[in-house]
């Protein structure tokens, strides 16, 4: 089982790497760019079948390792 976790941000935390990107993406010429904001996704293959179990363990990880609650959000998608 497939699971793909997206780790963004919370609003009001500065994202220094989504300015960066806005301020390129406006001196390469894309315009109407008011905001770029950025993250991650993760991939994980897993042995558990079951996917409440599986959605449960990968919050888990979430909480302890893959995303920093203090100032990221974390979404977890079971494929």
């Amino acid at each position: 089982m497939k699971a793909r976790v997206h780790v963004t941000l919370k609003n009001g935390v500065l994202d220094p790497q989504g300015a960066a990107v806005a301020h390129s993406l406006g001196a390469l010429g894309f315009e109407g760019v008011n905001d770029v904001r950025q993250g991650k996704v993760i991939e994980l293959d897993l042995a558990e079948t079951d996917k409440a179990a599986a959605e449960a363990k990968v919050a888990q990880m979430c909480e302890k390792l893959l995303a920093n609650t203090v100032i990221e959000n974390y979404s977890v998608e079971i494929l």
